[in-house]
């Protein structure tokens, strides 16, 4: 079954490309799109099947054998990398394309959006799948290529200010991380991360930190930590609803990915533990705090995605099996929910034409399905009982009362904290925009569509229809998939923590990872 392991690569560049030569024919174009996602979910399915029953499946890029050649390795942690990143990808494209047929923009909202939406697929599947560290780079650059395109679609004045950030960070986080690559290829000469195993085991310890420190830094960025997270809450928020749904769903959560890989795989030992951990305790206060603060939806979501990198974070520094599973489990749960978020935020700003938390209100009355699409989600991102997020953290709790240290003590509590505050940024935003009386500048039955931008400044529509009279159907249907995708991973959630575990096993003895691509022993 290996040859299905470079499909979720393969098709989405190929669709890419078909979708390209069928610029101007809008359905067309809908169609591949939607065919090519859907066809990579199932194989990203199946290859998770087969991962957990046959081990990790290789494939030599070219028919170069490693370390030679490339190679792609979907071992469990991809795998289920692959399956929940094509599901949400694939609901976020049909929330795309219901909001361009509602705003009677069928092209959603250029012709260049559904090759570059695959084209960023492509790239996060590459990245999930490399057993290469350049490879690796490759997959960082073709979607941040692609990231560049969506975040700046419009070409607004915020977006465009917005887009120069992000471009200029993530520029900065691939030198950073193709310097490492250098000088790692100089010390052991090899990037195959099978092959490096054992190369960088035999380094000094000096200079293995110096590398690893590296590529932490470089990860870092790209998975918005603190200190590093800055530039997160000012550069999603101006992005189309879809946009800023996938970007906050997958980009920052492949960052995540590679400092689990790197950081089980390549360097052993927890000389960097302690480091991660007081990230991860800065990153879920300071990022939660950010949180209360916020006056509008979508950067409240924004410093609640950077808090929350912080869970991941704490699993990945207890180098514990306990608390690595718990940290895969969470990344799931949260891909998903954070996602599901950022949709219903798109849906309150069709319905009450902002999301500034002082011009909206009665939303529950008005419509509420739309009231039950956030309520849920959010719950579930406050770690409410019994959803996946609160799963998810219990588990990242037994495993930093297992630990016993007083770092471990300490995340520990700041979970907690961080758990409350963000019940209270949520419980703030239903109170406002859901639970009191609507606000007079909200858009009425007999209003025309609007939308606002994040700086406040109204932005009219094309949808001649009244303003909330019903939801779109596609946005609507996409979103109550994935809310159901949420509740789903609770109902599932003894399976996927048993995928976890031996993921978090296979990844802490990484000889299965070795023995894939070298069965007869690393060169």
């Amino acid at each position: 079954m290996s040859w299905l392991v470079p499909l979720p690569v393969v098709m989405p560049l190929f669709g890419a490309a078909l979708t390209l030569l069928l610029v101007g024919r809008a359905r067309a174009q809908r169609w591949v799109s939607i065919t090519v996602l859907a066809a990579t979910v199932a194989v990203a399915a199946l290859l998770l099947v087969r991962a957990t029953v046959d081990g990790p499946l290789v494939v030599e890029v070219g028919g170069w054998v490693a370390p030679l050649g490339i190679v792609l390795v979907a071992d469990q942690l991809a795998a289920l990398m692959l399956v929940v990143s094509a599901a949400v990808t694939l609901c976020v494209l049909v929330y795309s394309i219901g909001q361009g047929l509602a705003d009677g923009n069928e092209e959603t909202p250029l012709s260049v959006y559904h090759p570059t939406y695959l084209v960023l697929t492509a790239g996060v599947c590459n990245a999930f799948l490399s057993g290469d560290l350049f490879n690796l780079y490759v997959g960082f650059e073709i979607l941040l290529v692609a990231s560049y395109v969506l975040l700046t679609l419009g070409s607004t004045e915020n977006r465009i200010r917005a887009g120069t950030t992000y471009v200029v960070v993530s520029l900065l986080s691939s030198l950073i991380f193709l310097v490492a690559i250098g000088l790692i290829y100089a010390a052991t000469g090899t990037l195959n991360l099978a092959q490096l195993v054992d190369r960088l085991d035999a380094l000094p310890d000096d200079l293995r930190l110096v590398l690893q420190g590296m590529l932490l830094l470089a990860f870092g960025i790209k998975a918005a930590v603190f200190p590093l997270s800055a530039w997160l809450p000012d550069s999603y928020p101006t992005a189309p609803a879809p946009v800023t749904a996938v970007f906050a769903g997958l980009l920052t959560k492949v960052g995540v990915y590679a400092i689990i890989r790197t950081e089980t795989l390549l360097f052993p030992g927890g000389r960097t533990a302690d480091l991660l951990l007081v990230i991860a305790a800065l990153t879920m206060v300071v990022g939660i705090l950010g949180a209360v603060a916020q006056s509008d939806i979508k950067r409240l979501l924004s410093f609640t995605l950077v808090s929350h990198i912080g869970y991941m974070l704490f699993g990945v520094g207890l180098t514990t099996a306990l608390g690595l599973s718990a940290a895969i489990f969470y990344v799931v749960h949260h891909i998903t929910i954070q996602t599901t978020l950022f949709l219903a935020a798109g849906l309150v700003e069709r319905r009450g034409g902002s999301t500034a938390l002082d011009r909206l209100g009665g939303l529950a009355r008005l419509s509420p399905l739309l009231a039950v699409l956030f309520f849920v989600p959010a719950l579930n991102l406050a770690g409410i009982p019994p959803f996946s997020g609160f799963l998810g953290k219990v588990g990242l709790v037994q495993a930093g009362v297992s630990d016993g240290g007083v770092l471990a003590w300490a995340l520990v509590a700041g979970g907690l904290l961080t758990s409350l505050l963000t019940l209270y940024a949520i419980a703030r935003v239903w109170n406002l925009a859901f639970w009191r009386d609507p606000h007079p500048d909200m858009p009425g039955p007999d209003d025309t569509a609007r939308a606002t931008r994040t700086d406040g400044a109204e932005q009219p529509h094309d949808d001649p229809s009244p303003a909330g009279a019903v939801l779109p159907r596609l946005m609507t249907a996409s979103t109550a998939a994935l809310v159901v995708l949420g509740l789903g991973l609770t109902v599932v959630a003894g399976p996927l923590f048993d995928i976890s575990t031996d993921a978090a096993d296979d990844l802490l003895r990484r000889a299965p990872y070795v023995e894939a691509v070298f069965p007869d022993g690393a060169p």
